[in-house]
């Protein structure tokens, strides 16, 4: 009931003959939605007397909470960091073709580029929610300037910054308005970034740790400081050390203050990542762990040049690197021919889940959780997304044994179906 009103007559629907994602477990439970949210089936009955209007078998398939993708540059051809006049149309167009994928939300994520481009970009990508049309937008995540030139990997060197006297107004000078903004990746070493965090974290933006040259010590200061997130790790960061294990030395931190969780992004593409690095992270911190696909917009396409922001990509089989000439000679700076620079993935979210699950070895809920819950805590959702308790949105993802997706569901309402073998 709402505000006082009486039992919602909108339609009830059951789905049957299927095993849901809660509680961290696999259970053998019906699903029940009404109005986009998900039903205690149990008050519906004792308390309104209703039964389901409509039932649905799910064929033994698995039910899981839809995938959320916070690290995403593009796809399907679309890069968001161009500065077009109708970035909303690609925005649209990567939203409608990750459903396939099982993502029912995603951070459209902008790399280091020059203040214009954020400008004239943020604008344009506001907060929506998802639907028939495609997933969710939750924020943009913005992946630099504020990083570090060692380990600034496919980033322009041109474009990378350091904070001025006035750090955070010299953030608002680069961004423009952080109205449209839920994720903010810098490198902690520079000076006045602690204050910037701090800034940021107050407006109710989650710091990330990345590209960056940052000891332990300065990593552990930065996240007291408020930072809860660490981009990709193992990429652009310095290597494990036994004396100084850096930012990756976070999973195990024994300073981390009372009630603040250490998250970090994983990139199981095959390629980012070796797979026992990937065995190490998830048996250090498995409940910090966020799959990201940090996906080029050369993903959905073949083999060849395309875009990352001022970069140009060279796609090689199952690799994106650095190309070796910038987008326009004129006005951005020619990088090395024939780099080996990786510059994101081209592996979708539900294939990054199945080869985390079978590199690591991992439960099918933990594999679930690392694409679902984990993304929705990180960004402070979990009691909407991420979830198939009773309250949450109706947004999931239907998957056959071999976790393939089989259909994508958002508000409870299918918004995408994979093609039956023989029709």
């Amino acid at each position: 009931m709402r505000g006082g009103e009486g039992p919602s007559r909108a339609p009830v629907l059951q789905f049957t003959n299927c095993r849901l994602l809660r509680g961290g477990r696999l259970l053998r439970e019906d699903l029940w939605v009404r109005e986009g949210r998900i039903l205690d089936p149990e008050k519906l009955f004792f308390d309104e007397r209703r039964l389901a209007d409509r039932q649905q078998d799910c064929g033994g398939c698995i039910l899981a909470p839809g995938f959320i993708d916070v690290q995403i540059n593009g796809g399907f051809g679309v890069d968001f960091s161009l500065a077009t006049e109708d970035v909303g149309s690609g925005v649209a167009l990567v939203a409608r073709k990750i459903l396939s994928h099982g993502v029912t939300a995603f951070c459209p994520t902008l790399v280091t580029s020059p203040p214009e481009v954020y400008h004239k970009v943020l604008p344009q990508i506001p907060v929506k929610r998802g639907g028939p049309h495609g997933a969710g937008v939750l924020g943009v995540h913005l992946e630099g300037p504020f990083i570090s030139r060692q380990k600034r990997g496919a980033h322009p060197e041109a474009y990378v910054r350091s904070f001025e006297a006035n750090a955070f107004h010299d953030v608002l000078a680069t961004y423009g308005s952080l109205d449209n903004v839920c994720i903010l990746t810098l490198a902690p070493e520079l000076d006045r970034s602690h204050e910037v965090i701090q800034e940021l974290t107050a407006r109710g933006i989650r710091v990330s740790l990345g590209h960056s040259v940052a000891d332990l010590r300065t990593a552990e200061s930065a996240m007291q400081s408020g930072a809860t997130f660490i981009t990709h790790l193992f990429n652009a960061m310095l290597p494990f050390h036994h004396r100084d294990p850096g930012i990756v030395g976070l999973l195990t931190s024994d300073q981390v203050p009372p009630g603040r969780h250490i998250f970090y992004g994983m990139i199981a593409d095959g390629i980012h990542t070796n797979p026992a690095a990937l065995r190490i992270a998830h048996r250090a911190h498995p409940q910090g762990l966020v799959l990201v696909t940090d996906a080029v917009p050369a993903l959905g396409l073949g083999n060849g040049r395309h875009t990352l922001g001022q970069q140009v990509v060279e796609v090689d089989g199952l690799s994106a690197y650095v190309a070796g000439r910038p987008v326009s000679p004129k006005l951005h700076p020619v990088c090395p021919p024939g780099t080996k620079t990786l510059c994101g993935s081209i592996a979708p979210m539900d294939t990054c889940m199945r080869h985390f699950l079978q590199t690591t070895g991992c439960s099918v809920e933990s594999a679930l959780e690392s694409a679902s819950l984990h993304p929705a805590q990180l960004l402070g959702l979990e009691k909407h997304k991420g979830t198939l308790d009773f309250g949450a949105d109706a947004d999931f993802v239907v998957l056959d044994d071999g976790l393939h997706v089989q259909a994508t569901y958002i508000s409870g309402e299918r918004v995408w179906q994979a093609e039956v073998a023989g029709q």
